[in-house]
């Protein structure tokens, strides 16, 4: 990543919404996805999340949605949820021209330090659909662990995209932030 021309982070705004809708669904849903490696698009059709779902996580008490700039434009994002004596880290993305260039490692750590900083949190948690191995694996470079703890996916609920596989779950995966 050139640093002379690294991102800046902010927090996200109303006026933010559809820019980070639009990211959203460009890392994860469409042909538009297959750029990048974090694509779920041979697993999942249908969107990822919604004006209403972003605002949600704007205006929730205790949640941050993380915005990550450079050179003007949004860049990436991710979510920070404090719970108690973790951070809950969800809405990850990272536009697919950029992935693969550090960026999510960048964004990763500062959503990390903040945690630990603004919150005193001692875990970072997240949920990953356990089929993504290559998702996971690169978490795991970055020190989390797989739980083995899942929860159902909510098939049926179109607001998180259309699955087409009968076998999707999330797996919480945790990290120390020591």
């Amino acid at each position: 990543m050139d640093t002379a021309t690294g991102p800046t982070f902010r927090d996200a705004t109303d006026a933010d919404v559809d820019a980070l809708v639009a990211l959203v669904e460009s890392a994860y849903r469409g042909d538009a996805s297959r750029a990048g490696w974090t694509t779920e698009a041979d697993i999942l059709d249908g969107q990822r999340t919604d004006p209403e779902g972003v605002r949600q996580v704007i205006k929730t008490p205790d949640s941050r949605l993380l915005v990550v700039e450079r050179e003007g434009g949004i860049v990436a994002c991710c979510q920070l949820e404090h719970r108690g004596t973790h951070a809950y880290f969800g809405m990850f993305a990272v536009s697919p021209t950029l992935q693969g260039s550090g960026l999510g490692k960048a964004v990763m750590a500062e959503a990390e330090r903040l945690a630990r900083a603004d919150w005193g949190a001692t875990e970072m948690h997240m949920t990953v659909i356990s089929v993504r191995d290559d998702l996971i694996g690169w978490y795991e470079r970055r020190g989390y662990r797989r739980t083995g703890e899942m929860t159902p996916f909510p098939y049926g609920d179109e607001r998180f995209g259309i699955p087409r596989r009968p076998d999707l779950r999330f797996e919480l995966l945790v990290k120390p932030l020591v």
